[in-house]
């Protein structure tokens, strides 16, 4: 069972990040920018009120910011990731494991968060133990 929960969730994941990809894509804004024009374009706004008029362009205003919002976004956890890298393969005592860790599972991803909270307790218990043996 657990085999074929992984099995989806990394089905999933792919799929998330093809979408993500694709939403960020100069190409996909471009789509949706025509997309927009021509509904825009076939719209009878003699007929309609003003408060339509500006909830459909509100509307497209939005749906064109998803476009703009997931690109910036993508740029930005990018170079995020490159710069994390650059410094996790410049320290030699640093886990390389971590290196590229976007491309890992959720679940990958779970397991070495445990991992590191409990060397974080692990240090503190440390720290505290030498504490004590200083204050005697």
């Amino acid at each position: 069972m657990k085999s074929t929960y992984r099995n989806i969730e990394r089905i999933f994941e792919k799929i998330v990040s093809f979408i993500t990809a694709a939403l960020g894509n100069s190409i996909a804004f471009i789509v949706a920018l025509t997309m927009i024009i021509f509904w825009l374009g076939n719209k009878q706004f003699r007929s309609q009120g003003i408060y339509d008029s500006l909830r459909d362009f509100i509307q497209a205003i939005t749906f064109l910011s998803l476009f703009i919002i997931q690109k910036a976004f993508n740029r930005f956890a990018g170079s995020m990731h490159l710069k994390i890298n650059e410094l996790v393969a410049s320290n030699d005592s640093a886990n390389n494991a971590l290196i590229s860790i976007e491309e890992k599972t959720e679940h990958e991803i779970s397991i070495l968060s445990k991992e590191y909270t409990e060397l974080a307790e692990q240090a503190k218990n440390d720290s505290e133990k030498a504490e004590n043996i200083n204050n005697q």
